[in-house]
């Protein structure tokens, strides 16, 4: 009995092609051509917000390591990376968004 597999690729293939692909829109984009520019500035702005966070985490956490390292203990505040000079001020941060700190663990972050 000889068996083809001819039959069997093409309905898979016939399968594959028939499926509609969904267009790949990403969180921060609506869709529609006429609104990217407002889509755009909207990625833009959110990227920018990021990147203010976390150079400013990584500004303050450095900062806690050297006092520790230094100091043999957590920093009792933010503050008191200032008054030692490891900071000349706390990072800006977006708007709506605040430094909280938990000397326990010795950790910065960032909440609204």
């Amino acid at each position: 009995m000889k068996v083809t597999l001819f039959p069997l690729i093409i309905g898979l293939l016939g399968s594959a092609c028939s499926k509609q692909s969904e267009p790949n829109i990403n969180e921060n984009s609506s869709g529609n051509p006429v609104s990217a520019p407002v889509d755009y500035l909207g990625a833009v702005n959110k990227g920018r917000k990021k990147a203010m966070i976390d150079t400013g985490l990584m500004q303050v956490n450095g900062a806690l390591n050297q006092f520790k390292a230094t100091k043999l203990k957590p920093a009792s505040s933010l503050q008191e990376l200032i008054s030692e000079g490891l900071l000349t001020e706390l990072p800006q941060l977006p708007a709506g968004m605040k430094w909280q700190y938990n000397p326990q663990t010795g950790e910065a972050s960032v909440a609204p």
